[in-house]
């Protein structure tokens, strides 16, 4: 597989990907078991990230209006220091800014500014988050 993952990175089992490229992963980040990442788009995730089990990334959909269903993709970039919560789902050509947190079950349809919390259907601002985040992760689950 094409995929560059960083120092200290883990993918645990049970995820699926929807093709063999278009997958940057940066350092000390950790996807939890049982996610959907489509990197059709291209999926760009940075360092320190944490995402929960379950989630899903979109990098692509089909235009509704296409007289033939036409699909198309957008890439997503997740930022460093990222928090996205257990089952949420992030539609194609989001950004996630640097330290944001996506809560559990949220569903994302448009770019997240840094040090921000949102959260519901559809993922809206609730708080703001410290920005001065400095850790790693570096714990490995199950298998090391």
């Amino acid at each position: 597989m094409k995929f560059k993952i960083g120092n200290k990175s883990a993918v645990f089992m049970d995820c699926v990907f929807d093709c063999k490229k278009g997958f940057i992963m940066g350092d000390n980040s950790v996807i939890n078991a049982k996610c959907r990442l489509d990197n059709r788009g291209n999926l760009i995730i940075g360092s320190n990230v944490s995402i929960s089990q379950e989630v899903i990334i979109l990098t692509a959909d089909h235009d509704l209006n296409s007289s033939d269903f036409a699909g198309r993709s957008s890439q997503v970039i997740i930022e460093d220091y990222v928090w996205i919560g257990t089952r949420a789902i992030i539609l194609p050509g989001c950004i996630i800014g640097k330290g944001a947190v996506i809560a559990a079950g949220a569903l994302v349809t448009k770019s997240v500014s840094p040090y921000t919390v949102v959260a519901g259907v559809p993922a809206k601002y609730i708080a703001n988050r410290n920005t001065d985040l400095s850790y790693q992760f570096t714990y490995r689950r199950l298998f090391q």
